[in-house]
Order: structure tokens, then sequence, then C-alpha cells
């Protein structure tokens, strides 16, 4: 009884999504600094729009993520 090439793949892929998610939160941290800083150059006229709209996109993902768990 040998096993089946869909468990040993299953398998794989599970211990590679942890990694996976490392790299990307990563990402998006490294992104979260620049654009801070890059917002922080530009002066405070502009941070009243960037945050109604960073606001708006956080409101707008949380919704989304609470709809397809529901799903």
């Amino acid at each position: 009884m040998g096993s089946s090439p869909t468990l040993a793949t299953d398998a794989v892929s599970d211990l590679l999504l942890p990694a996976g998610q490392l790299v990307i939160g990563a990402l998006v941290l490294v992104t979260l600094v620049v654009s801070a800083l890059r917002l922080a150059r530009r002066g405070p006229s502009r941070m009243g729009g960037a945050l109604l709209l960073t606001g708006g996109a956080v409101i707008g993902l949380a919704v989304i993520g609470y709809l397809v768990q529901l799903l």
C-alpha cells in the first residue's frame, strides 16, 4: 500500500503555506513602511485624504474577508 501522490502533494503544500504567508506579510510590511515614509515627506496636507483612503480600504477588505468566510 503506497501513499497516493495527492496526499504527498497536500503534505508539501501544507508545509509551505506558513512560509508563503510569512513572505506575503513581510512584503506588505515593507510596502507599508515605504509608503508611510513617502507620505510623511509630502506633508500634512495629504495626510487626511490618505487616511480616509486607507481606512476605506481596510474596512472594505475586512467586509470582503467576512463575506468570503461566510461562504
